[in-house]
């Protein structure tokens, strides 16, 4: 999925935000993050409008290095020139079913909303998957599909994950992982790996973010 070009904007805007009152019941509901709520992708023009306007846990996967940041800033502005395959067809499709599994398995229910952080509203994240666990612990869902094996999480996965738990508050993300051969499961089942929130590695991400918003031409929060 490409970003189209990015332009700062304040997300209070009444073009882009999901009304209160309009929104279905949700497993955020009662936790702070719900109210939040920025975009659903179930209306994509709108949702891809306010995560130009961000930065997202896409570009936070790029941010490894402050000398990533120019290049990040690049894409941002220009949109990337990749315009899918085969692979990221085969993700879209699986997806669903994947997500269904973690809500089978994990009490963790699919979601299609965009949230901003609590203090920066150009901090942007989309989880795949959400729910308050006993005693109000925010969790979250990330899902891939790969055709390699993983010894472990990819690094860039990890930062997604890290910056979707600072941009809602989460403590830990179950990342489920489908490995394929030519597009066909290799397993009746996903694999999966708890990954518990680093505050260390989000500091980080918030700082390379904000270098992001400035490369940009934005103001600092």
């Amino acid at each position: 999925m490409s970003d189209t070009p990015f332009a700062l904007f304040d997300l209070e805007g009444a073009a882009t935000a999901v009304a209160v009152d309009e929104r279905p019941r949700h497993p955020t509901s009662g936790h702070p993050c719900h109210s939040r709520i920025v975009a659903d992708s179930s209306d994509r023009v709108a949702w891809l409008r306010a995560r130009s306007r961000g930065i997202t846990a896409t570009d936070a996967a790029k941010l490894a290095s402050f000398a990533s940041v120019r290049s990040a800033a690049w894409e941002k502005r220009n949109g990337s020139s990749f315009g899918g395959s085969r692979y990221t067809d085969h993700g879209k499709e699986r997806e669903p079913v994947i997500a269904e599994w973690a809500r089978r398995t994990h009490g963790i229910e699919p979601s299609s909303l965009l949230f901003h952080a609590e203090f920066e509203r150009r901090h942007l994240a989309t989880p795949d998957g959400l729910r308050v666990a006993p005693g109000g612990v925010l969790e979250l869902c990330e899902i891939k599909t790969t055709s390699r094996a993983w010894r472990g999480i990819p690094r860039g996965y990890l930062r997604q994950v890290w910056w979707q738990q600072y941009v809602l508050g989460a403590e830990r993300t179950l990342v489920v992982w489908e490995q394929h051969d030519d597009f066909i499961p290799i397993r009746d089942e996903p694999e999966y790996r708890w990954v518990d929130r680093d505050d260390d590695q989000i500091a980080i991400l918030v700082r390379l973010a904000d270098e992001l918003i400035a490369e940009l031409g934005g103001r600092r929060t």
